[in-house]
């Protein structure tokens, strides 16, 4: 029996209402702000978790890969079209990390703030 349910993921950087723009277009959902100041923004998403987003001032980002400094986390985000969802991702701002090889099921990108993420056709 579980303890607990999964209920939000929060992820640190500098811009909150910036990355959760980035992820309401990769995702979907509604942005919602803390109407006192703007320090915490959460995406409501369809089906899924919520995630949020925390205004961290010092924050520096995970380094991917890099054995010797945590990446911290990263998503797994499933798509139906690899080419279709990269190309989505970069015009939303994302940098690709490990997405040279096109044979394989999965591509690895930085969001805004650094965060890695996988696009997966698995």
């Amino acid at each position: 029996m579980a303890l607990a349910k999964l209920d939000v993921v929060v992820l640190d950087c500098p811009d909150p209402r910036a990355l959760a723009g980035f992820y309401a277009g990769v995702l979907g959902g509604t942005v919602e702000e803390n109407p006192e100041d703007g320090s915490w923004v959460d995406l409501k998403v369809p089906g899924g978790p919520t995630l949020a987003f925390q205004q961290a001032p010092g924050f520096v980002p995970p380094r991917w890969p890099a054995p010797d400094h945590s990446q911290q986390f990263h998503l797994d985000l499933t798509v139906e079209d690899l080419d279709a969802a990269e190309k989505g991702v970069l015009e939303l701002g994302a940098k690709p990390l490990d997405a040279e090889d096109r044979e394989r099921t999965f591509r690895v990108y930085a969001d805004p703030a650094g965060h890695p993420f996988c696009l997966c056709a698995c």
